[in-house]
């Protein structure tokens, strides 16, 4: 079995058997390109059809290389696998795919149904060998899929990554292709699925020159996206350029998934159920798993053929507010009914189908969708980064009642998801940071930070500065935090929590669908799903009070979730202050 992967793409720089490597740009403004090699040896490149330009020439790897533009203006490629000192405006790098020996080729995924989430950010953790050293100890936690954050090459040393501007070439503050390959290797070897974050509706605002020979990669007119120039994907160039991304990640660093960055600003879902049929076609037997972020809701874009999964910030703003009582900015339109809309989001998916929100109607009918198509948290890098504080909901929150939410996260069919820190409770923040070398851009990030969080109420007073090393340094994780009493018993339950959904629920899932939900009070719920030849039945209290509830469990019910008091108060018609209770009995 070979060990060498690699995605032969027809943009940038491929090596070629004979030793020599072809270049190719789209650059349909430009009459002429010519290649500038190792900074001074400058060759012509041949104009083709349809704004091509290529030249095939003696260059190994390790070479580096640039675009001349008529107008003398140097760029690097948009295709660049490799970025010489990360600089998003120097010179590209010829890189050999075939670099790295794989140690674990024979790896095929695993099954959707299996995913347990858990996001983080690969600065924060110490680059791509940093994360590497996590591997075990998520293995033992009971996670099963590592989501990286945006690796794509970004200006500076640190960003979240959605100011990509290289989306090929992974960002060299965090290490090398090969070290990023090792990552991958590594996971495989643990038995973990690795998922990537792609962004595909926006580039970054600097080290972005495709507007400068590439114009039709822009829309003109029509949407705009908040994060700048909205993406023509309808462009049969623009959109195989973002099709041969995605086929490059899972086929050259053999990732297991890709997680697509706010679809919605695309406004093309055609387009994405293509890239999804592409993918599909291109994988054979290995199982890659495809999962949106879409604020547009729009569940004809889940299924078998197009993607496994979407984020629900449904459920997640619904169950913040129940925790916090928060009713500032995009929480306001959860804030009348939220116990509602989580009792929606667990009885049909989405809490919004088709309902007017902000006086726009969103979303479409989900209530025929598995569980499995939504991935649900509590918390993730958008929902406590976009904070103006970056407080994470240990400190919102109290802490039986999260407990509660928890479980009721972890113990039911959907697929869930943690974010960094998450499992032992963590209080540090994970607050938003850049490393733009323009003041200008500076200035502008801090003040777009200001106008962002006017609307809500902890206003935009004492902003911690984007810019500042500090900011970035502030949301590392502290490991230190487990080895507390607070952090031990909060890994304690989480690690129990993954095991019983290991071991009850993960081998029923692939049928699971939902039996209803319904609300008790104000902050209770019921919800109920089929498991085969079994019920999983939940009852979850948010709320500080205990309440009267007119069920109880059948004596045969198998009981997966619950302190005993609990449970005998149940039995009793009772259902305790901040609990969740989780069991499975015979269907009827």
């Amino acid at each position: 079995m070979s060990r060498c992967f690699g995605h032969a793409m027809p943009y940038g720089a491929q090596l070629q058997r004979d030793g020599r490597t072809r270049f190719r740009l789209w650059a349909p403004d430009a009459a002429q390109v010519r290649l500038e090699v190792d900074e001074g040896v400058i060759r012509p490149m041949q104009a083709l059809s349809d704004g091509w330009h290529q030249l095939v020439c003696t260059a190994s790897a390790g070479t580096r290389y640039r675009y001349l533009l008529p107008q003398g203006l140097r760029v690097p490629d948009p295709a660049s696998r490799l970025q010489q000192g990360g600089d998003v405006h120097g010179a590209s790098v010829v890189v050999d795919p075939c670099g790295y020996a794989w140690r674990y080729a024979d790896w095929r995924g695993r099954a959707w149904h299996e995913a347990v989430f858990y996001e983080l950010h690969v600065g924060a953790c110490g680059g791509f060998r940093g994360v590497q050293a996590m591997l075990p100890r998520l293995e033992a936690l009971g996670i099963t899929a590592v989501e990286l954050m945006p690796v794509a090459q970004f200006p500076g040393t640190r960003n979240w990554g959605y100011d990509g501007v290289l989306p090929f070439a992974p960002a060299a503050a965090y290490g090398t292709p090969d070290e990023l390959k090792a990552l991958v290797d590594a996971a495989h070897g643990q038995g973990l699925m690795m998922v990537l974050d792609v962004v595909y509706n926006h580039f970054g605002p600097d080290g972005n020159y495709l507007g400068e020979y590439a114009s039709p990669f822009f829309r003109t007119g029509g949407p705009s996206t908040p994060w700048g120039a909205a993406i023509d994907v309808a462009q049969p160039q623009v959109g195989d350029f973002f099709v041969h991304n995605a086929l490059y990640w899972l086929q050259e660093f053999r990732f297991d998934g890709l997680r697509l960055d706010a679809v919605h600003a695309l406004h093309n879902p055609a387009w994405l159920l293509a890239l999804a049929a592409r993918v599909r076609a291109a994988m054979g037997d290995r199982q890659v798993h495809l999962v949106l972020e879409n604020e547009a809701n729009q569940a004809h874009l889940l299924g078998p053929r197009g993607f496994d999964a979407q984020w629900n910030d449904d459920f997640h703003n619904a169950v913040h507010v129940l925790l916090t009582g928060e009713r500032a900015g995009y929480y306001g339109a959860y804030a009348d009914d939220p116990l509602g809309k989580l009792v929606r989001c667990l009885a049909e998916g989405f809490a919004w189908q088709g309902e007017p929100m902000g006086g726009q109607p969103r979303g479409e009918a989900s209530a025929g969708l598995s569980p499995l198509r939504f991935v649900d948290f509590l918390q993730n890098h958008d929902q406590i980064g976009n904070r103006a504080r970056g407080e994470r909901l240990t400190t919102l929150a109290d802490p039986q009642r999260l407990e509660a939410a928890y479980a009721l996260l972890l113990l039911t069919p959907m697929v869930p998801l943690l974010f960094m820190g998450e499992e032992w409770g963590s209080r540090t923040p994970f607050l938003f940071f850049t490393d733009y070398a323009s003041e200008e851009l500076r200035r502008a990030v801090r003040e777009g930070r200001r106008r962002e969080f006017a609307q809500f109420a902890e206003g935009a007073v004492d902003l911690p500065d984007p810019q500042a090393t500090s900011t970035f340094e502030k949301s590392r994780p502290d490991p230190h935090e487990a080895s507390t009493p607070a952090g031990v018993a909060r890994l304690t339950l989480i690690r129990l929590l993954l095991a019983k959904r290991r071991h009850y629920l993960t081998p029923r899932l692939e049928q699971a669908r939902p039996l209803g939900a319904r609300a008790i009070g104000g902050h209770a719920l019921h919800a109920r799903w089929q498991l085969q030849d079994e019920q999983l039945c939940v009852y979850c209290n948010l709320g500080g009070h205990g309440l009267a509830i007119d069920a109880t469990a059948t004596p045969d019910a198998r009981w997966l979730h619950g302190e005993a008091s609990a449970i005998a108060a149940l039995a009793e018609g009772r259902l305790d202050p901040a609990c969740t209770l989780v069991f499975l009995e015979p269907s009827a």
